[in-house]
């Protein structure tokens, strides 16, 4: 089992940055693609970024490609997402979620736990 608890979400205007975290309980963290997707009211989740479990390989979003940036640290069982140059299209809750499966990492089935979600607001 693993629990993923997501922080660093908040208003910011459009143009500033944002970090958030996603803090991981449970062993092998190193093990587990971690990805974030965002949803927004009315739509689906959608994928934003994902990273290997070394974190050696990385992919994202067109809508987010040279703006964020995904990253984790294995020993502190933690990943990141630092976002840059937010739009107000940007805004949607977040979640980090944590995969041991096969696959590319862009599609929801994929992956087998998820934390509750952190609100990001980018005003114009």
């Amino acid at each position: 089992q693993m629990q993923l608890v997501e922080s660093g979400g908040g208003l910011v205007q459009a143009g500033g940055s944002l970090r958030l975290s996603c803090a991981a309980s449970g062993r092998n963290f190193g093990n587990y693609r971690m990805g974030w997707f965002r949803r927004v009211p009315g739509k689906e989740r959608e994928f934003v970024a994902a990273v290997s479990g070394s974190g050696g390989s990385t992919d994202y979003a067109d809508s987010v490609k040279g703006r964020f940036t995904i990253s984790r640290d294995n020993a502190k069982n933690t990943g990141f997402l630092q976002m840059n140059s937010l739009k107000p299209e940007d805004t949607a809750v977040y979640y980090c979620a944590a995969s041991r499966g096969y696959g590319s990492g862009r599609y929801l089935y994929e992956y087998a736990y998820w934390g509750q979600g952190t609100q990001v607001t980018v005003s114009s």
